[in-house]
């Protein structure tokens, strides 16, 4: 096979011409050096056409596309945007950051421009809506327009009904829009599907019951993570891309990758893993060690709603700083850095009052986040926490489901080392919670490659020695750091963390903004 691209055709060599000519009539036989060629445009419905006979004609998108935006494309993302084209309902497995979003945009961008997609749905968590997609399109699509849609149900309703090429939401807020988004979109992407994985739940049956009833829809699956749990896990993500091979029913699966080995106890057999790809098929797959192009770093961001109770403390603090600013008062540094400090306290979800105890607030939203930025990983990470509290209170909440080790300036240096040689060469503790003061030069925690700050800090040295923990010699993958925030602040403060500028004078700058 040969691709032309100045005539965006492909040449073919076959010894059966009339089954391609039968499917394609502007198909065309020519005679080259005494070979008979079949020659077929190049364009997406002659290779959907071509593949159905099982002749694999790469995408048109990997000659004829520009790939628009700030960045170059890895070869990984060109892969996979060229997978997604190809096929109508399918899983993309690639692990946390490989650019999944950046590849799911492409080849829908693709197909639009195509004709073959008018408009595009995306679900997606809350703490992506606009810093992720959102900003994907506004930065990188600026021929397209995109509409978060995301408030009370009537402003989702309404915004729905604002023309636009994509629509992005999050998944517990798409009933609230599915009635009125019957029959509106083309294609559906799921990101971090794996919130689908449980067919027992309203959110499955209610979207199910919805893309059953739209005609010839495209759905794109995203998730690094399909079987967190258990093998059945993939059972629902395989019937929503109507895999053909799959039992019709869980209890059915359940039999095919778990053994009983008591009267409630289950373990998953032998072959499951070989059993959950196949039915987790069509799906493309890139680890972070497959992509060799990626930078050594990636960093991304991931922003949460203040609670209720947050927002009021939140204000609270700011109009005290605003107060004393516009009386005259000279803000030292010093208390700037503590007005600061007591911010981030309150976005962090535990705040010191003045005789130094510990508030707990409600910051679930954040907590929720976190859990699912640990699951997403899958594999062991580091989570940094500036504040002695807040690693207490992480500590209880994320032993619920993770075995954790938790390093703070109270944990003596024989119990710290302890927990850095388990976590390191153990499998548990599977979580390490640890102020950033306490990373040492020359420590080595290369079994994790993914870090969450789950607030920022003041200091560039801590910030740059606690990511190096896991940029040592032995390292098995790419690095991705993610920071969770919840204002401008806060991500002021990572921006500046990442150029290594002073935090002096950043809440002088910022404080109109966040009063507005």
């Amino acid at each position: 096979m040969l691709v032309v691209p100045d005539a965006k055709a492909l040449a073919l060599y076959l010894n059966n011409p009339s089954r391609v000519r039968a499917l394609l009539p502007n198909a065309k036989l020519l005679e080259a050096e005494g070979k008979q060629l079949t020659v077929v445009p190049h364009g997406l419905h002659e290779v959907w056409g071509l593949r159905s006979l099982g002749i694999r004609a790469p995408s048109p998108i990997l000659h004829y596309y520009d790939w628009p935006g700030q960045f170059t494309p890895y070869e990984h993302q060109k892969m996979t945007a060229s997978f997604l084209t190809m096929h109508p309902r399918c899983l993309v497995l690639n692990e946390i950051g490989t650019g999944k979003t950046q590849s799911a945009l492409w080849a829908a961008d693709y197909l639009i421009r195509e004709g073959v997609v008018r408009k595009v749905l995306i679900l997606s968590p809350l703490s992506t809506l606009e810093r992720v997609w959102g900003d994907a399109v506004f930065k990188d699509f600026l021929h397209r327009n995109a509409v978060v849609l995301y408030g009370t149900a009537e402003k989702r309703k309404k915004l729905l009904k604002t023309d636009a090429d994509f629509y992005v939401i999050n998944h517990d807020g798409f009933p609230i829009i599915a009635k009125q988004a019957s029959g509106m979109f083309d294609l559906v992407i799921v990101d971090e599907a794996a919130v689908l994985r449980n067919a027992g739940t309203n959110r499955y049956k209610s979207f199910k019951r919805w893309l059953d009833q739209q005609e010839n829809i495209r759905l794109w699956l995203m998730t690094g993570t399909p079987t967190p749990n258990e093998p059945t896990d993939a059972w629902a993500l395989a019937k929503l891309v109507n895999n053909p091979f799959v039992a019709p029913t869980l209890t059915a699966f359940r039999s095919q990758v778990m053994q009983k080995i008591g009267q409630w106890k289950f373990i998953p057999r032998p072959d499951s893993a070989d059993t959950v790809k196949h039915v987790l098929q069509p799906a493309v797959r890139y680890t972070r060690d497959q992509c060799f192009d990626l930078p050594d770093t990636i960093t991304q961001a991931r922003t949460v709603d203040l609670t209720a109770q947050q927002k009021s403390y939140y204000k609270d603090m700011l109009k005290q700083f605003v107060v004393q600013a516009a009386s005259g008062d000279v803000i030292s540094a010093v208390n700037e850095a503590v007005k600061l400090q007591k911010l981030v306290q309150i976005a962090c979800g535990v705040a010191y009052s003045e005789d130094s105890t510990p508030v707990e607030l409600d910051c679930s939203p954040r907590i929720n986040v976190l859990k699912d930025v640990i699951e997403e990983a899958g594999e062991k990470v580091i989570v940094f926490v500036p504040l002695t509290g807040v690693l207490n209170m992480l500590q209880r909440e994320l032993s619920k489901r993770w075995t954790v080790g938790v390093v703070n300036g109270d944990v003596t240096a024989k119990k710290r080392n302890a927990i850095f040689h388990n976590f390191q060469h153990e499998a548990d503790p599977h979580i390490l919670l640890a102020h950033p003061a306490t990373m040492s030069h020359g420590l080595t925690l290369t079994a994790a490659s993914t870090i969450v700050w789950y607030g920022p800090i003041t200091s560039n040295e801590q910030y740059v020695q606690a990511n190096g923990r896991v940029e040592r010699i032995g390292k098995r993958t790419v690095s991705n750091v993610v920071h969770i925030d919840c204002s401008s602040l806060e991500r002021s403060m990572y921006a500046r963390l990442g150029s290594k500028q002073k935090m002096q004078g950043l809440l002088l700058d910022l404080i109109q903004r966040e009063m507005e």
